[in-house]
């Protein structure tokens, strides 16, 4: 919400809402904010999970860790992603969707046919089963 209001859309908020905001003092402390936007709070657990599960932390930031990004480097990162959004705050052209077209939907079965494949079956699954018989008692 605080970066669509950042970014000049109109909604109506009230800094309560925000992290940083203490019921009990009825006090505000953008600094804290700030840190949850700059992603203080992901490079905490960061750290916390590397010490305590590393295969956790393997698994978690996996795409951090291609990245080569660590803990220490989630402000620059972020900061970075904040300033080339400011530059230009267009979004990215998509592609429209096209859809896969190679599946085709089968024929549909009659009960009769459904029938005798079924009845089919059976009988692989029961020559199958007295063959095995047959050998184990040789």
């Amino acid at each position: 919400m605080k970066g669509a209001s950042d970014g000049g859309l109109d909604i109506p908020h009230n800094h309560k809402r925000f992290p940083g905001y203490s019921r009990d003092t009825k006090e505000y402390d953008a600094e804290v904010h700030k840190g949850r936007i700059f992603g203080e709070h992901v490079s905490d657990y960061m750290r916390e999970m590397e010490e305590d599960d590393e295969e956790n932390y393997q698994k978690h930031f996996a795409k951090y860790l291609e990245g080569d990004i660590e803990a220490d480097d989630l402000e620059d990162l972020y900061s970075k992603v904040h300033q080339s959004i400011r530059a230009d705050p267009s979004p990215e052209e998509k592609k429209p969707f096209t859809p896969d077209k190679s599946f085709k939907k089968g024929i549909r079965k009659t009960y009769e046919q459904r029938k005798a494949d079924a009845a089919a079956k059976k009988a692989e699954i029961i020559a199958a089963q007295t063959g095995d018989d047959d050998e184990m008692d040789e």
